[in-house]
């Protein structure tokens, strides 16, 4: 399995502003104001971990179908990822500092269980989900998984180091509306790749 520079990159850089404004984020930063941010980041990291596998084992299976039907079905998530960023409400974060955890909890263990546990459930059929799902099934499942990871690990991180200076400085509707330029020009490529391909 080789590694392909350009889908690590395609990866990275969809992830990542899909998961800027995602509610994981202000779980992220609201974790990190009450729990020691190392290992906050630690434990998000590795239920991003589990979820990426999970996704790429999703879209290998579907590589596993003939070109148009691959492009069919990138074409469709792609659309319904643009949707759900066109949908986006950024103004739930005093809903998500609620969910990210307890004042009280310290240690490495209660921490990391908290902060991956947070992520874990509220990753479930995400956008980033479906979009790695999405890449793997087209880009390479090892290359896609990489920059997906190393997406989710850097927002996560951006969470808890600057979090609350990006939300100062840069509207989350811009984030949003750059995501869902993308997703929906990569969803008419798809359409285009099934005529072309």
């Amino acid at each position: 399995m080789s590694l392909d520079p350009l889908a690590i990159v395609t990866a990275f850089g969809l992830i990542f502003l899909a998961e800027l404004p995602d509610k994981t984020m202000f779980a992220s930063l609201a974790m990190g104001t009450r729990m020691r941010p190392l290992y906050v980041w630690l434990g998000t990291s590795s239920a991003f971990l589990v979820h990426v596998v999970i996704a790429c084992a999703a879209g290998s299976l579907i590589g596993l179908a003939p070109s148009w039907i691959v492009s069919l079905v990138s074409a469709l998530l792609f659309a319904f990822g643009a949707v759900l960023l066109f949908r986006a409400d950024a103004g739930d974060e005093e809903d998500d500092e609620d969910a990210a955890g307890s004042r009280g909890v310290t240690g490495f263990w209660p921490v990391w269980t908290t902060a991956f546990m947070a992520v874990f459930i509220s990753e479930w059929g995400d956008l980033t989900q479906i979009t790695t799902a999405n890449l793997a099934a087209s880009r390479g499942t090892l290359s896609v998984a990489i920059g997906s990871w190393a997406a989710l690990m850097s927002v996560s991180a951006l969470a808890l180091l600057a979090g609350r200076f990006i939300a100062k400085r840069v509207p989350l509707k811009t984030v949003q509306r750059i995501g869902t330029i993308c997703m929906a020009g990569l969803a008419i490529w798809s359409v285009v790749e099934i005529f072309t391909g």
